[in-house]
């Protein structure tokens, strides 16, 4: 099983979220399917069933690898660069 280390370099404590939805879906006039929180800097992007999938692209344009799901009653993180739930 692949392990993942970039868990271990994010901020304690987590970033607060820096908006209440995808601001990118709001700006093209799409609604996000479900969102996802960058726990590098707080971005809060939708996922990937949303039809622009921003929170990939943001992991895409920044490098930030490590995400968790914005979901209420979910708890579940992912990192990007491994492709594994840490």
């Amino acid at each position: 099983m692949k392990q993942c280390t970039h868990p271990d370099a994010l901020p304690h404590p987590e970033p607060e979220p820096l908006s209440e939805t995808c601001v990118e879906c709001l700006a093209a006039g799409t609604h996000p399917v479900q969102l996802r929180l960058c726990l590098e800097c707080g971005h809060l992007g939708c996922c990937d069933s949303s039809p622009l999938r921003h929170a990939t692209e943001h992991f895409k344009d920044t490098g930030h690898p490590v995400m968790r799901t914005f979901e209420p009653g979910e708890s579940w993180r992912w990192c990007f660069v491994d492709h594994v739930l840490v």
